[in-house]
């Protein structure tokens, strides 16, 4: 179908367009899934992808040219100039000038960035937001109760996600699933001008203070951790060789257990709000990232268990200690039975009464507050919310002892050396 053609449908339906002129519609998009109440396209905008979904009183381009290609995009989602591709913003989210926003990307409602900031392969839960002149690929953060008491993270703010060897195994946990999505949870606070060396876990409430680049988890609720400057020094690099691999496993089994429990989540919870202002091509977006985002941290790991022949080589001839070098041969040599575990738990379905007992829960408030998703999250008492935890937090203890079967070595502290393992 012309442009043209395309551009006057939309234009029908009661879609602004301030100069149609300067807007560009890909042809295999339909126009049928572009809202009509309250969507602005703005001069320099470029819209393309079959899959490509915008909700009623969508802005987009409002401060620059923006690019959209097969994202689904939400209710009065704001965005405001950049790139955005493969991505999902549910109702509310904004996103200033700037942007550089890839596949695998979900910030949920009222999830917010300034201008310039990149992510891929990044979830970011209800009310988090992000500063200026970010990178944080390769994050899920959740925390905060409402727009005044909300995850933050500074302006010049980094998440390391990428290795001297050449890996990406360095996804971050900041916050958690199971009590995440409870929308209850004291806020991280990670300060501007610093940055997380992946891959981390940050219990909520931790505060990070502003200049810090900081390299370990923080397990402990509510916390002010800091790092002054490092000491200055000199030391051999010997590339291939891991001198430490127990806790880049133990957090990527943990994040890959906490992306299942969200995909639950997502199956069972979030459809029950498919509606006016959650449609079922936001729904469907939600799981195909969430699945996205398992592949690609599944995918991470595999490469790092490929450079452990390497390490074990470099190993023998001296570094590194007995414990640590059992650790990279069980890396090595159970690999893929560990690979196909997780690929088969990827879409773990789950049942028993904490599950059904929480759904009822969520029904009878439906019933009464209608689809709101955050008034009704929110809206639930302690107790329900507890059932509702527990129950996300059964499918994360059973990934995570599938997987201590198969890799003891690494969970357990009997099979393992006692060797403290810096970061």
């Amino acid at each position: 179908m012309p442009e043209s053609t395309l551009l006057n449908r939309l234009i029908d339906k009661g879609v602004n367009l301030p100069d149609a002129n300067a807007v560009h519609i890909g042809h295999e998009v339909d126009v049928e899934r572009i809202g009509d109440q309250g969507v602005t396209l703005y001069p320099g905008c470029r819209i393309t992808g079959a899959s490509t979904w915008i909700g009623q009183g969508a802005q987009l381009g409002a401060e620059g040219p923006v690019t959209i290609d097969n994202c689904r995009i939400g209710p009065d989602v704001r965005l405001k100039g950049g790139f955005f591709n493969k991505a999902v913003f549910l109702e509310n989210a904004s996103m200033g000038s700037g942007a550089h926003v890839r596949e695998g990307t979900i910030l949920e409602e009222q999830a917010s960035g300034a201008h310039c900031v990149g992510l891929k392969q990044t979830i970011l839960f209800p009310y988090v937001t992000l500063g200026s002149l970010i990178n944080f690929c390769d994050c899920l953060m959740a925390g905060g109760t409402g727009r005044k008491n909300h995850g933050e993270v500074g302006s010049s703010y980094i998440h390391f996600n990428f290795t001297p060897n050449q890996d990406k195994a360095t996804a971050s946990l900041i916050g958690d699933v199971p009590k995440g999505v409870m929308l209850d949870q004291p806020p991280v606070f990670l300060g501007g001008q610093g940055g997380l060396v992946g891959p981390c876990r940050i219990a909520f409430g931790t505060v990070i203070a502003a200049g810090s680049i900081y390299r370990k988890d923080v397990t402990e609720p509510g916390r002010l951790v800091f790092e002054g400057s490092p000491r200055g020094g000199s030391a051999p690099f010997v590339p291939g060789l891991y001198r430490s691999v127990k806790r880049t496993v133990i957090n990527n089994i943990v994040f890959i257990a906490n992306l299942i429990a969200l995909a639950a989540w997502y199956r069972h919870v979030r459809a029950l709000f498919i509606g006016e202002r959650f449609s079922q091509a936001l729904w469907k977006g939600l799981l195909e990232n969430v699945y996205l985002a398992i592949d690609e941290r599944i995918k991470r790991l595999a490469e790092l268990a490929t450079q452990m022949p390497l390490s074990i080589s470099l190993s023998a001839s001296g570094e590194g200690s007995d414990g640590v070098l059992r650790q990279k041969q069980a890396l090595c040599q159970h690999w893929d039975r560990v690979q196909g575990l997780l690929i088969g738990l990827k879409a773990l379905r789950t049942d028993g009464r904490d599950q059904d007992l929480f759904l009822e829960k969520i029904d009878a408030s439906i019933s009464v507050k209608g689809k709101d998703y955050l008034d009704t999250i929110c809206g639930l008492d302690s107790g329900t919310k507890a059932i509702g935890t527990r129950w996300l937090q059964g499918i994360v203890d059973t990934v995570v002892g599938e997987v201590s079967r198969v890799w003891p070595v690494f969970f357990d502290p009997s099979a393992s050396s006692t060797r403290d393992e810096a970061c």
